[in-house]
């Protein structure tokens, strides 16, 4: 099946045959409309040549069809929409002057009406680039929410096999343990009471075990140390926990609204998780700042460098993350380093701040 727009085009002129033949028939019959009130004229006694304007009726009709054929036919948009818009002003340019020139000349009065359809069709030109451009960033826009809502439910959807493997693996096989400790612990409680006693402390090991694993996964959802101490304070946390010596500063001077913090803390975890596994770097910094309506955050560390977001998922899965709230995040990471990762979230604070603003851990 052909997508070529002129085939398409070619398809489209073949299915409306009517046209064409319509205008070759009209301008077959304007000759003996024109030709019989020029004949009439031939016979009387008058010598201004009144059947000019019903030749000047006759072949506007025909120009003005022309025009507007060649115009539609381009191809549909803004461009078709110029192109009708230019032809309809050169007939009605050509309009202007031919009644001049057919009513006796003298003073030529199209000078007033020219100018005003000349600049309106300069403004149009002026305008249709500003369209285009607009059409391509809503496009661009569609584009980047089908590519956000994928990734949104490609993060979903991980997350959620993550919950379901860790509840498996983890505490779900604890609750089994439980259950058959529990079972033969009821076998023999008249039996052997002594080993009753020792199912029971498994069982109450077990009950924790399975408690803190619960604490794991719920924890993988939503931190504590986030909904408590805020943004700043979560990434202390964490930066207090790594291998290396990592500066946090910030200046952000209340709380983000909850979707906002969760993604970018986790951004910020997935950027210091790649400075220990990849980087080799001795120390790493986190700058945090919000102003005007956004909150720009850095990662740095001073390691090899050589970070590229195409490289892994690390990174590309921290774009995707922040996309769905029309997040940015930029890479600069030469050989040798050191390496920066700076992300942007447009975001308003929700509350006042509630946790420091700066430490180093």
């Amino acid at each position: 099946m052909t997508t070529d727009p002129g085939a398409l085009r070619a398809g489209e002129r073949r299915r409306r045959p009517g046209w064409g033949a319509l205008l070759w028939w009209q301008a077959a019959a304007s000759v003996p409309l024109g030709l019989a009130p020029t004949i009439v004229w031939m016979a009387g006694p008058s010598h201004y040549f009144w059947p000019r304007w019903v030749w000047f009726g006759l072949g506007l009709n025909l120009v003005t069809q022309c025009a507007l054929r060649w115009a539609l036919d381009r191809p549909p948009g803004r461009s078709r929409a110029f192109t009708v818009q230019a032809a309809l002003s050169a007939v009605y340019i050509a309009l202007d002057v031919t009644v001049w020139a057919l009513s006796g000349r003298g003073f030529f009065w199209p000078v007033f009406t020219i100018p005003v359809v000349t600049l309106a069709l300069l403004a149009h030109a002026w305008w249709l680039p500003l369209a285009r451009e607009r059409e391509r960033e809503l496009t661009e826009r569609v584009a980047a929410l089908r590519r956000t809502r994928s990734g949104v439910l490609d993060v979903q959807a991980a997350e959620l096999k993550r919950i379901e493997r860790d509840l498996h693996d983890g505490a779900q096989a604890r609750m089994v343990s439980l259950a058959m400790n529990l079972g033969l612990a009821g076998e023999l409680l008249s039996r052997d009471p002594d080993a009753v006693a020792e199912l029971l402390v498994e069982a109450r090991g077990t009950t924790l075990t399975a408690l803190e694993e619960l604490r794991t996964v719920m924890e993988g959802i939503q931190p504590p140390v986030l909904a408590d101490r805020g943004l700043v304070g979560a990434v202390e946390a964490v930066a207090l926990d790594l291998a290396l010596p990592v500066e946090v500063t910030a200046d952000v001077p209340g709380r983000l609204e909850a979707p906002v913090e969760s993604a970018v803390y986790f951004a910020i975890n997935e950027c210091l998780a790649n400075v220990v596994k990849h980087s080799r770097a001795a120390g790493a910094w986190v700058q945090l700042d919000h102003r005007a309506d956004t909150l720009s955050v850095v990662v740095g560390d001073d390691g090899v460098g050589g970070a590229a977001p195409g490289a892994g998922t690390g990174l590309s899965g921290v774009a995707r993350r922040l996309e769905v709230f029309d997040g940015t995040v930029t890479v600069d990471s030469p050989p040798g380093g050191p390496t920066r990762v700076a992300m942007e979230v447009p975001c308003a604070l929700s509350s006042p701040k509630t946790s420091p603003s700066s430490g180093t851990a």
